[in-house]
């Protein structure tokens, strides 16, 4: 063997232990890595576990803490469970009563779906007399005559009487010597003046207009534009035709035929929404009536007006009873004068009389009665056919007769003491001295 082959031996063994050793080595060093890895794993489990056993622990002590305070709760809800005893007896009675509320309810919401059926049905034939009527207000006469209804229950709601304060269907020669004309209302003002009323009006379009109305909430979207397009071209066409008809009431001129009449004819609509859906779709109707002497008067304003009317005629009826009360007063007064004069005229009558009545008493004292008293004293029957005489005399003008009775008394007292004194003192010792009696001494009776 040669030295080369040796060296080669030798190198191959150097070769390969040099290979195993950094084989081996390389071995070693993995598997301490390995080992140092599982050692890492260990010590996180451990520290896991240390932390879990804390936890634990300390869940534990809450545990018990918590069975603690489960104790003392279970304790006290027992006690609150017996103070609220009452609470539940009451409760339950809530709970059947609110059972029998409930079973009332169930009726009443039976019941109440009955009726709702009924206002269901009663619904269904309000619409179908509501479509009937319609279509009688088609019709001309019907309309118009639904008209004429309208404006009386507004007539009479003012206050007015029929053929008193209004006529109706009154009938009068025409303008300019045409037909007769023949108003549906006229209504009486104070001064005989006259203002008329037309109620008839025409509604075919706003009919169809309302009737679309109607049935717009079952069409589509689409067809609802086409609907309400539909609905302002029917609109547009009422006020047209509300146009016309003050264009007709105007070429009538109603206030040519009336007495003393305003030149103005009321074109009276029966609903408001009429008059409003034609100003809605016409603005300038308004002015283009009153321009032909046309006014249109809805229920609200035709109100108003015939207000005014009532008012105007109490405001006359008083005016009348003023200027009666006036006249009257007047009277009065001239007639007051006229029995002033007859008072002062009777007056300067009774002064004459009373002058006159005591000169009469005055001459009878002077006078008669002297005489009397001394025939007297020779015949007392004589002078008793004088007292009656006298008596006969003064039942005259007052006062005269409590002179009479007082002259007479004289006479008796003289003639008395005559016959006492046995006639001493002679008849002519009587007073016979004249004197004038006062009224007011005659009314007394105190002559003597």
């Amino acid at each position: 063997m040669s030295t080369t082959a040796v060296l080669l031996v030798l190198l191959a063994f150097v070769l390969g232990c040099a290979v195993g050793a950094f084989l081996v080595a390389r071995t070693q060093r993995t598997r301490a890595e390995e080992l140092r890895t599982e050692l890492d794993d260990a010590t996180a489990r451990l520290g896991r576990t240390t932390t879990d056993l804390a936890a634990a622990s300390a869940q534990r002590d809450l545990l018990q803490q918590h069975n603690r305070e489960l104790s003392g709760k279970t304790s006290t809800d027992q006690e609150v469970l017996r103070a609220l005893a009452p609470v539940a007896e009451k409760l339950s009675q809530v709970q059947r009563q609110v059972g029998l509320l409930e079973r009332d309810r169930v009726e009443q919401y039976g019941q109440l779906a009955r009726q709702l059926e009924e206002a269901r049905v009663v619904d269904a034939r309000l619409l179908s007399t509501t479509h009937s009527l319609a279509g009688a207000l088609r019709s001309t006469s019907a309309r118009g005559q639904w008209g004429e209804v309208q404006l009386r229950r507004v007539v009479e709601a003012a206050g007015m009487l029929s053929r008193v304060d209004f006529i109706e269907q009154v009938s009068f020669d025409g303008s300019e010597g045409g037909d007769r004309a023949r108003p549906d209302m006229v209504v009486q003002l104070p001064g005989d003046k006259q203002l008329v009323i037309d109620a008839k009006v025409p509604l075919s379009a706003f009919l169809t207009a309302q009737e679309l109305d109607g049935r717009s909430a079952d069409w589509a979207e689409a067809d609802a534009a086409a609907l309400e397009a539909r609905r302002s071209e029917l609109l547009r066409r009422h006020g047209k035709a509300l146009r016309a008809h003050v264009d007709a009431l105007a070429k009538k001129k109603y206030w040519e035929g009336a007495a003393n009449s305003p030149e103005l004819v009321i074109c009276f609509i029966p609903v408001e929404s009429i008059l409003s859906e034609a100003l809605r779709a016409d603005p300038e109707l308004l002015d283009y009536a009153f321009s032909r002497n046309v006014a249109l008067a809805s229920p609200i304003s035709l109100l108003g007006i015939l207000k005014g009317a009532a008012f105007s005629w109490r405001q006359a009826v008083l005016t009348d009873n003023a200027r009666e009360l006036f006249d009257l007063s007047k009277q009065l007064y001239e007639r007051l004068g006229t029995m002033g004069g007859h008072v002062t005229r009777l007056g300067a009558s009774l002064k004459t009389s009373v002058e006159r009545y005591n000169s009469f008493v005055g001459a009878l004292e002077s006078r008669v009665l002297p005489t009397a008293r001394r025939i007297g004293a020779f015949d007392s029957a004589s002078l008793d056919a004088v007292d009656a005489a006298v008596d006969g005399a003064h039942d005259g003008p007052e006062g005269s007769q409590g002179a009479g009775v007082s002259l007479l008394g004289h006479a008796r007292a003289q003639r008395a003491g005559s016959s006492a004194a046995g006639s001493a003192q002679p008849a002519a010792t009587i007073d016979a001295t004249p004197r004038s009696l006062t009224a007011h001494e005659l009314l007394e009776g105190t002559a003597g």
